[in-house]
């Protein structure tokens, strides 16, 4: 499977009652097809997965295939903090007929690499579909290393990576020590234009729910390579990414959504709305990259 384009994680509309939003979901989920996405990642950290109950996750799953449909590519993210739990979730998202799956380092665990090598081993033995990895360790704790990319170049379906360390370094070693055999995906959104400079063809980015447009956009010139208009393009969205970076992720993607029209609701606690000082500074950073 070639993994090409952008796909958004979108965010999860609550309303006041910290409910999921269905009616608002069809909505952003219509907006971001319509405007250059062409995957979807239920299941992704900016949609809040780990405030999900184990219904809500399977049912956003059902959602998500019932409603979009053939009209994007379908990634669930199966991440949990057991390798059981991943290879269920995982085997749900196969029998429901997702394209294929995202699944990040288990949380609050810490493996070491051989028991994170282990960890994967069990999922790509136990499932049929392309499975692409996830490497954040600010979040997760531990780093993909490249004692768990060796192990894995055994199984066929681990795909790729999506590569969120911050570090460039690591997409020139992967590129050095692996070459084709693993997709780097872009996951450090104000390093795209570099990633895509270097051969990445997938860009999976949370501001995708409230910029697609925008994201697109970037991803299509350097497909095409106009390396001159996409750093163009890029230029003008950096400032929004790297306040992104800066913190309040989440909260910014859904004040993001709400200035496009689409009232997402507030997170779910324990993360709270911005400050009205951040939401005002990013407010402004947000109409530049829009306009």
């Amino acid at each position: 499977m070639k993994l090409t384009g952008v796909y958004a994680p979108v965010v999860t509309p609550f309303d006041q009652d910290e409910n999921i939003n269905y009616k608002v979901l069809e909505q952003l989920i219509d907006f971001v097809l319509a405007n250059g996405v062409v995957g979807l990642v239920p299941g992704g950290t900016t949609g809040e997965v780990y405030a999900y109950s184990e219904a809500e996750r399977l049912d956003i799953f059902k959602f998500y295939k019932e409603y979009a449909g053939d009209r994007a590519k379908l990634m669930a993210g199966t991440n949990s903090g057991a390798t059981r739990d991943v290879i269920r979730y995982s085997e749900i998202a196969a029998k429901m007929g997702y394209d294929s799956l995202m699944v990040a380092v288990p949380p609050y665990s810490r493996p070491n690499q051989r028991e994170l090598l282990a960890h994967y081993s069990e999922v790509a033995k136990a499932v049929d579909l392309p499975i692409v990895l996830y490497n954040f360790p600010w979040r997760a704790g531990t780093e993909v290393g490249y004692e768990v990319l060796d192990g894995l170049q055994q199984y066929s379906n681990v795909v790729g990576i999506k590569e969120a360390s911050g570090e460039m370094a690591r997409v020139y070693e992967m590129r050095i020590r692996y070459g084709q055999r693993y997709q780097i995906i872009c996951g450090s959104d104000d390093q795209a234009l570099d990633y895509f400079l270097w051969g990445t063809q997938c860009w999976i980015g949370g501001v995708a729910s409230c910029l697609p447009r925008q994201h697109a956009d970037v991803l299509e010139a350097a497909q095409a390579g106009d390396f001159t208009r996409a750093r163009d393009l890029m230029e003008k969205l950096l400032p929004l990414l790297r306040n992104m970076e800066s913190g309040g992720y989440t909260q910014k993607v859904k004040v993001g959504c709400e200035l496009r029209g689409i009232p997402v609701g507030k997170p779910r606690r324990p993360l709270l709305p911005l400050l009205d000082e951040d939401r005002r500074e990013f407010e402004r950073i947000f109409a530049q990259a829009n306009s």
